[in-house]
């Protein structure tokens, strides 16, 4: 199943019965729709659906259907899947290994491509890794063993500036792309069609990777390889420091896992696709997973006072003296969320903007407006509006997960500090007393950041593609 990255169809014209498999984390999208007629659909979008089917829904992953038994059946069942907690001692040579070989795996290639570089740890491994071994590939000698790495932001963002010094130690032709706040205002329904979904965080960080997804493109680069899966794998996000045990903590990081494919792994697959680039993701391989997911929990808490930080046992792992993958303080830099990352005034400001479109009476009547995930805050009003008027279907509506988060925690982990509760949020900057440039530290100036309102080319779709027309 070529190592359960793709999903695929399989179809038996003997008698037209198929058998459909997604991959195993869900890595790219897939859905399943059922028409009035009793017939069974299969799309990567639920634009391709929603015309059609009286009911669609997600296709999980790591699982099979028969058309001809019409049910679905897990073909995916790691050790860690059933949450039990490992004992594996925790080895930094086999964990580094295990990820080299991710990485490598998926330098087959006969086309252009290049990394995604935001600066933070989990790009800057895979960027790191990919310049060591690209020099003996094939891709190497068809378009050189010069990498190209790209990342976005606003300007002075935090990432903007650490992908340039990884770049340059590492020695790639580094893109940088700038965008503004009103440039990623103007593009949210565009990113909300393609990316399908109402969840914050998932377009909060879609903005930017659809933005530069663009740009990529139109250099004429057909794949990029990034660096989602890593917080969910070793407890990355900044939430985990409250951690009550290593029980919760193994137990959070599966939840995560299983739940990818309706976050980052929608992100990643939709904003670079809406343009025609693959994004491949060697954290999500499923060898390496299982190594990750085998070590004892112990060894991952975060724990400050012995100078463990989050994601502690990979920087240990590629903590190499002599022959360094990244500069020390880019391998033990403080985790920073995507949409932090771009430039902390991209959020304060989309909620500036989403006050102005969304009033307090309306905020009053969401739950009878919207009584499944119904709505808290003016932004996520604001999102759910767009949403509903691309995929009014209720089944559209309920492909979309919900419920409590701070810093992109599930619902369960909220529990794990009292404070949370008054303050849910899913950006990183939400974990007050753990992130540097925390909430409770700074005064922002967002409306100031979204300047006036300005007209900007429309974005059409057609059977045929997308136009940009003035």
């Amino acid at each position: 199943m070529l190592d359960g990255i793709f999903s695929f169809v399989l179809l038996d014209t003997r008698d037209n019965t198929f058998l459909v498999a997604r991959d195993a984390i869900g890595v790219t999208s897939l859905y399943i729709g059922y028409g009035l007629d009793g017939s069974v659909w299969i799309a990567s979008e639920l634009k391709g659906l929603n015309d059609d089917c009286e009911h669609f829904e997600t296709f999980p992953p790591g699982h099979l259907y028969s058309s001809k038994d019409r049910e679905f059946r897990r073909w995916y069942n790691p050790p860690w899947f059933s949450e039990a907690i490992p004992s594996a001692p925790y080895d930094p040579l086999a964990l580094r290994n295990a990820f080299e070989k991710a990485v490598v795996k998926r330098l087959m290639t006969d086309v252009p491509f290049g990394v995604l570089l935001s600066g933070g740890l989990d790009s800057s491994l895979v960027a790191a890794i990919t310049a060591r071994h690209l020099a003996g590939t094939k891709a190497a000698k068809q378009w050189g063993a010069k990498l190209h790495s790209f990342c976005v932001g606003l300007k002075g963002a935090p990432d903007l500036r650490a992908a340039k010094e990884v770049a340059d130690y590492l020695g790639t032709v580094h893109h940088e792309f700038h965008f503004t706040v009103q440039d990623g205002i103007d593009a949210i329904e565009d990113v909300i069609y393609h990316i399908e979904t109402y969840d914050v965080t998932t377009i909060r960080a879609s903005t930017p990777m659809f933005l530069m997804s663009r740009k990529i493109k139109s250099l004429g680069v057909k794949w990029v390889i990034s660096g989602e899966g890593s917080d969910e794998i070793f407890g990355g996000y900044l939430y985990f420091h409250k951690a009550p045990n290593k029980e919760e903590f193994h137990q959070e990081t599966c939840r995560k896992i299983k739940a990818l494919h309706k976050y980052d792994c929608l992100r990643a697959n939709k904003s670079t696709y809406a343009w025609g680039l693959e994004a491949r993701v060697p954290f999500l391989d499923k060898e390496f997973i299982n190594v990750a997911m085998n070590i004892d929990p112990e060894n991952k808490l975060i724990k400050p006072e012995e100078g463990r930080i989050e994601k502690w046992v990979l920087r240990k792992a590629f903590d190499d003296e002599e022959h360094p993958y990244l500069p020390k303080h880019i391998l033990y830099r403080q985790k920073e969320q995507f949409s932090d990352g771009v430039g902390y005034s991209w959020i304060d400001g989309l909620k500036a903007h989403a006050a102005k479109h969304v009033t307090d009476k309306m905020m009053l009547n969401a739950a009878n407006i919207f009584p499944h995930n119904t709505p808290n805050t003016k932004e996520a009003y604001y999102y759910r509006m767009i949403f509903e008027r691309f995929f009014p279907q209720n089944s559209a509506t309920l492909t979309v997960p919900g419920g409590a988060s701070v810093a992109c925690s599930t619902a369960k982990a909220v529990e794990w500090d009292a404070a949370w509760s008054n303050n849910l949020d899913p950006s990183g900057r939400a974990a007050l007393g753990v992130h540097n440039s925390a909430y409770e530290n700074q005064i922002n100036s967002a409306k100031a950041a979204v300047g006036p309102e300005k007209i900007i080319p429309k974005m059409e779709v057609s059977p045929l593609g997308v136009a940009i027309q003035s």
